[in-house]
């Protein structure tokens, strides 16, 4: 029985029920998709380059805005290129190979944007509480090692779960329930125990969300308290708005990536997705470029240069 079930996985190809239109419906649908991937890396790559290449915006809160524009691009890349070949060519099929694939690099920047987001929390509350500290405390150090731990510990979990994801076993076509290899359609699609995957998503809801959420929330609080001490409303208005971007960003990433992993609906999971897939990585830089103004001076000072 082992060795039937190893080969019907072996042989499994998974149908990618993606969205289901009409011709007409398919063209609206790959035109969308294609409009937003241009967006996130039209407006994700000047982030990169500005920070990159700007010496004023080298210190840590933009290094962890290059570092989240960077993983933005590479999250969208994980799900939407395959997206557009689906709808373009109507081939919905994809290989066990290329399904692990796609989960393992999926979880792997989904859960480092949770990392990064919760550093960006942190670099926030040190230069709100302990702005006299603020240098000393988030040295060069400091903050390469958070946006490296970020990254690694995220690896480390991505890597866990595509192993035990690796050991399901399914018939021989698989039709996953979204419009690419989700943990969770994996897991209901699965004919063998999905006990350790199922403990791990538990786990992780607790580590990669619901903790960093809680640091999230504390480190705002704090800073709350530390702005309404302040004398001067103008003051109290320029410190609040220094993390208003980055608290947006926060909702609509933690608040759809939450609720997909706590529910089972799996009409509202593809629409969840779709929100934390899409629609974080495309107002990520229209948030932290139009109301930050170190970056609009940045752009002044390339249009200056270039007359």
């Amino acid at each position: 029985m082992n060795k039937e079930l190893t080969n019907v996985t072996l042989q499994s190809v998974f149908y990618m029920f993606a969205f289901s239109a009409s011709e007409n419906g398919k063209i609206l649908i790959l035109t969308a998709i294609l409009l937003i991937y241009l967006i996130i890396l039209s407006g994700n790559l000047p982030i990169i380059s500005l920070i990159c290449f700007e010496p004023q915006l080298r210190t840590p809160m933009y290094f962890f805005l290059c570092n989240l524009s960077t993983l933005d691009i590479l999250y969208v890349s994980t799900t939407l290129p395959k997206l557009v070949y689906i709808c373009h060519t109507g081939n919905h099929i994809m290989s066990h190979s290329a399904c692990l694939t796609q989960l393992y690099l999926f979880v792997w920047f989904g859960n480092t944007e949770s990392y990064l987001l919760t550093a960006m929390a942190i670099d926030r509350y040190v230069a709100v509480c302990f702005p006299l500290h603020y240098s000393l405390i988030m040295s060069k150090r400091v903050y390469v090692l958070l946006a490296f731990s970020a990254w690694f510990m995220a690896s480390v979990n991505a890597t866990i779960m595509t192993a035990l994801s690796y050991n399901l076993r399914f018939f021989e076509v698989v039709e996953v329930q979204n419009f690419f290899c989700d943990i969770k359609a994996l897991i209901i699609a699965a004919i063998n125990d999905t006990m350790p995957l199922r403990t791990l998503i538990f786990v992780n809801i607790v580590i990669i969300g619901v903790i960093p959420a809680c640091l999230i929330f504390a480190s705002y609080v704090c800073i709350i308290c530390t702005v309404l001490k302040i004398k001067s409303s103008v003051g109290r208005w320029k410190t609040f708005s220094s993390c208003s971007s980055h608290i947006t960003i926060v909702v609509l990433y933690f608040g759809p990536a939450l609720t997909l992993y706590m529910t089972h609906s799996q009409e509202q999971d593809v629409v969840l997705t779709v929100i934390f897939v899409t629609l974080v990585p495309m107002l990520n830089p229209l948030v932290y470029s139009l109301r930050n103004k170190d970056i609009k001076q940045a752009i002044r000072r390339i249009i200056h240069r270039k007359r």
